[in-house]
């Protein structure tokens, strides 16, 4: 057997092997959680840790429109002072 033929089969394999496809499945997204609107991502514009609104997938900025929320609790009465 000719080398310059195997030469060309193995040049001809190394070839074809960048067609093949090594790509993970495609998974589906996770559900959305309560409230979320699908597509968006969540913003907290002024850090404190609740949602003030979200932004589009065109990068476009949406408030959420909604009652404010209530205000915290007054704190518990301390254990110091005059007991009686």
């Amino acid at each position: 057997m000719d080398y310059k033929y195997l030469a060309l089969a193995a040049g001809g394999l190394f070839a074809l092997s960048a067609c093949t496809k090594n790509e993970a499945p495609v998974m589906s997204a996770p559900p959305v959680g309560p409230g979320a609107i699908a597509g968006t991502v969540a913003a907290d514009r002024d850090g404190d840790g609740y949602v003030d609104g979200y932004y589009t997938a065109d990068g476009i900025y949406h408030a959420v429109q909604g009652p404010p929320c209530p205000p915290p609790p007054p704190p518990p009465p301390t254990r110091r002072g005059e007991r009686g």
